[in-house]
């Protein structure tokens, strides 16, 4: 999944090291078995540890939000809190708990600066401008930077999903379900390094298996 450019470094006639550039390492995981306490939620009401079956998982609760960002964005924001990073991936399971039709979404967040200066993924079930595309917010209502044409195919199973950025070369990659084909893609480089997190626009999600690595 992830390329590597690696230089064989002979020590002594009889022992060769090979040294790896570039290779992603792991620098969060979260399954919430441990609870929430290593994320800054900017409306903590709507969310909460949920347990079924022994595993935990966190969930959106409402679609109502007390959190009301300066610029339209969305509401249901979940930070990773004392990360920030320029090139990395993250992955994650996520399920949406209700079918609310055309929108019916979950977001990524990441290079957040502050609640004014952010991208965001829109995964919506039907793209338009406002739906399915990878968004910016800077200091002005959300607009999307793509013009993604593929519908996000939503169901009530669990999903997987995986987004790449690459600050060197502004490329945005997001994944869903297919972890080798991007199920869109732009090139910005407006933001650099900043926050990282999940959520939803106005919509209800269950999320798990949280993994980001600096790329």
């Amino acid at each position: 999944m992830y390329p590597r450019t690696c230089l064989v470094v002979t020590i002594s006639l009889m022992l060769s090291v090979s040294l790896c550039a570039g290779e992603p390492v792991v620098v969060f995981e979260d399954d919430f078995e441990s609870g929430i306490d290593r994320w800054e939620m900017l409306d903590r009401a709507t969310w909460k540890l949920v347990e079924r079956n022994g595993n935990h998982t966190i969930e959106i609760t409402g679609r109502q939000s007390e959190y009301k960002p300066p610029v339209r964005s969305p509401g249901h924001v979940a930070l990773i809190k004392d990360l920030k990073l320029e090139s990395f991936d993250i992955t994650f399971r996520v399920r949406s708990t209700l079918d609310t039709g055309n929108h019916r979404d979950c977001c990524v967040f990441f290079a957040y600066q502050d609640d004014r200066h952010f991208y965001y993924v829109h995964l919506g079930a039907r793209p338009d401008p406002h739906s399915g595309q990878i968004m910016i917010v800077n200091d002005a209502p959300r607009a999307a930077i793509t013009e993604n044409e593929r519908p996000t195919p939503w169901d009530d199973r669990w999903h997987r999903v995986r987004l790449t950025r690459k600050k060197e070369t502004g490329l945005i990659q997001v994944f869903f379900d297919d972890m080798t084909s991007p199920h869109m893609q732009v090139t910005d480089e407006t933001f650099g390094e900043g926050r990282i997190g999940i959520g939803s626009f106005d919509d209800l999600n269950e999320f798990d298996d949280v993994v980001v690595r600096k790329l």
